[in-house]
Parts: C-alpha cells; structure tokens; sequence
C-alpha cells in the first residue's frame, strides 16, 4: 500500500507512519493458519477469534483485495472460519483455534471445547455475513457462498426467529460466577423481562457487557442490513425463495420494532433512537464506544447521514447527555460503562469520522488518534482524555484496523458496499 501512504505526503508522514504500522501489524501478528481455506484470527491480547473483531480486522484488507486474489483468498478463509464458528454454536460470540477447552468453561450455559465464551450478541451473527456479502461485493467470487455459508445463514435465522421470542421460546440462559455484574444475566440467566416488539433480543452489548434492557437497538439496526444482504445474495447468486421470504419478513417486523418501540425523546423534546429499550416503556439514552452503536448507523446503512432522527441522536450522544461521552485535555468523544471514566475509544473516533461527510472532521479525527497513541503508534481500547499514557488494551487490532479504514477513506480508498 505504498501508494496510498504517498498520498499523505509530508503533511501528513505521522497518520501514513502509523497506518503502516496498525496495518501490517494484524496480518503479522494475530493471523492463524489453520489450512489454505481456514485461517483463524486472534483479537490481540485475548488468545481467541471473535465472530465481530475478526471481521472488523481484516475489513481494510477488502481494498487490497479488489486487486490482489491472494488477499482475497485470505479473507476467505476468514469467512470460512466464521461459518465453521457459525454452525458449531450460533449463540456464541468467542472460539477457540481447537477444541481444547480454553476460556470461560465455567459459565452456566452450554459449552463446548471450541467455545471461548458463549455471549449471545446480535452483532456476533451479522459480522461474518456482512464479511462474506462484502467480499463478493469487492471481488465478484462467489465460492464462499457453500453449504457451510447456507446453514450458516439459516441457523442465523433460526436464532433471529427465536430471540423475537425471547420470553417464550428460547433456551439460552448465561450466567457467570463473578463480581462484575456486567458478565452475568439476572433472572436465573434468562435476562430482565422485555415485551415482544419485532426486534430481536441480545443478552449482551458488543463490548461483552450485559444490556440492562432486552433490545439493543443499533445491533438490531446492523441487522436489518444483514437481511437485506442476505435477500440479495439468496436470490441474484443462490436460488432459495423460502430463505428471501424469511429474511425480508424478519427485516420488516425488526425495522417496525426500532421505528414503533427504539425511539424516545432527548432532552429538548427531539425524536431520537434510544440505545436499549424494554419494549415496557424503558430507555437507555445513552451510546457505546463499540460497534454496532448508535454512531454507527449510517455506517449500517440503517439511515442516511440526514436523517431527521440521526441527526438529533448524534447531536445528542456526542454531548453530556450522554453519560459516556467524555471531553478533556487529549481529546473528546464516546466512551463505555467497559472502560473507566474518562476513557474514549478509537474505535468511536474511527466510527465518527466514517460517518461524517466533513474531509476537515476526518482529519481532525485522524490527527487526534495518531496523538494519543502514547508514542506506541498503535491503537488503543480506551485512553485517559486528560493523559493518553494512560489506556487499556496496548494490543487490540480491532482498533488498530478502524483507524486504518478512517485513514484510507479519507484518502478516498473506499471499500464497495
């Protein structure tokens, strides 16, 4: 990628430093070959692959892979990992390279060997889709779309179907023996009560937290958008109506949740889009510096940059009526109940340029970022945003790839959706 690190020139030699560091260091560090077709991808510093982050970390790479068929086989065999992931258990958001039985094998749940941890999370299904969706987009090849992709899909379906029931019919129960209450779910593992709404319940957040209400309204936002790829690749490159059928009418039932019971109002009196909701008349008003967040749904596809909802919501979660929205010496953005008080995350920064048309905005964001790597050059989780020396997670290549995306998209480097 030189020639896009040539592009920052002078002016910017300190964002193209970083960038070559962030990006070449998830290829050369976390990236396990299991066989040509199969390659397993570690968070960073956690000796698992998550279904989110190892999408997000090789997301970049689809700009190279346009280009070059060795990086898009690469990426399938990420994508192949995923599905195998995918079938083994469609609950679980973390697996192991093997069945050797590392993790939370202790959690009231059903594990297995191959299972890192078992936190249902929405997200956790959408993010191989949309990577496989994603590499067919950017590089016409179909081969990824096999039986393993197709039973994928449809137990992704199968759980969609069942947590818009969660009450009722699902079996999924998760608790964990610890003191942060964030890991475990109240109720005997079954979560606080939630009404049926069309969306689709999540146990937890994709910061691995636990939601305080049922609906978590941005991963079911992510969701409507991974059922319109589904429809699109079940009937211009597979032939299943019976699959198309399923993923538009849950699309619709899940968009009439958001729209009907996903939406509050903001301090001054705004329609905006509540971060979890009950679907009995509670709300968060709140956004997370993960993805899928609240920041992130244009990004989602979900809205446009002006929608009149969006735009009230922005304004509000960039603000202190967001109560992980932090502003300091170093920097000012969203933070998460994850990390301390006064930590903001990368991947938020990345996550509000990519969401702005503004070139200035980016560039202010990226020069933000590339000054609070406390001299390592590499991204972060959280960092104090009145002392950047001071963050969690050194090796987190999740974060490291968002700013790699935000630097090639500023540079008009795009990836094809």
């Amino acid at each position: 990628m030189s020639q896009v690190t040539e592009k920052a020139g002078a002016e910017h030699a300190d964002w193209a430093k970083v960038f070559n560091v962030t990006y070449a260091n998830t290829l050369e560090t976390t990236v396990k070959k299991i066989a040509d077709d199969d390659k397993f991808i570690l968070t960073g510093d956690i000796p698992a692959m998550w279904q989110r982050d190892s999408t997000c970390q090789v997301r970049p790479y689809l700009v190279m892979a346009q280009q070059i068929p060795e990086v898009s086989d690469f990426i399938r065999g990420v994508v192949k990992r995923q599905f195998f992931n995918m079938n083994h258990d469609p609950y679980a958001n973390a697996f192991n390279s093997e069945p050797n039985n590392a993790g939370h094998q202790k959690d009231h749940t059903e594990m297995t060997p191959w299972i890192w941890e078992r936190k249902f999370e929405i997200d956790s299904l959408c993010f191989p889709v949309q990577l496989a969706y994603l590499l067919f987009k950017n590089t016409g090849r179909i081969d990824h779309f096999d039986a393993d992709f197709v039973s994928g899909i449809k137990k992704m379906l199968n759980v969609f179907e069942i947590e818009q029931h969660h009450m009722t019919k699902s079996e999924y129960r998760f608790e964990r023996d610890d003191d942060r209450p964030e890991d475990t779910l109240t109720h005997n593992g079954l979560g606080s009560p939630v009404k049926e709404t069309g969306m689709i319940w999540s146990a937890f957040r994709p910061s691995d937290d636990a939601c305080v209400y049922g609906y978590l309204v941005p991963a079911n936002m992510f969701a409507v958008l991974v059922l319109d790829y589904v429809q699109e690749i079940f009937s211009s490159v597979l032939d299943d109506a019976k699959i198309v059928d399923r993923a538009k009418k849950l699309q619709s039932e899940i968009r009439s949740g958001i729209e009907e019971y996903g939406t509050t109002t903001n301090a001054a009196g705004e329609r905006i889009y509540a971060y979890e909701t009950d679907g009995l008349g509670n709300f968060l008003i709140m956004d997370d510096g993960n993805v899928p967040n609240l920041l992130s749904a244009p990004y989602l596809h979900y809205v446009d940059l002006d929608d009149s909802t969006y735009v009230n919501t922005r304004k509000t979660i960039l603000s202190p009526e967001n109560p992980y929205y932090y502003a300091g010496k170093y920097g000012k953005g969203l933070g998460s109940p994850h990390t301390p008080k006064n930590y903001i995350w990368h991947i938020a920064l990345a996550i509000q340029g990519l969401t702005s048309n503004d070139q200035a905005e980016k560039a202010r964001l990226l020069e933000n970022m590339v000054q609070t790597t406390a001299g390592t050059n590499m991204m972060h989780e959280g960092f104090n945003v009145d002392n950047p020396k001071e963050y969690t997670r050194e090796w987190f290549s999740w974060a490291n790839m968002m700013y790699c995306e935000l630097f090639l998209n500023y540079f008009d480097y795009k990836i094809k959706e």
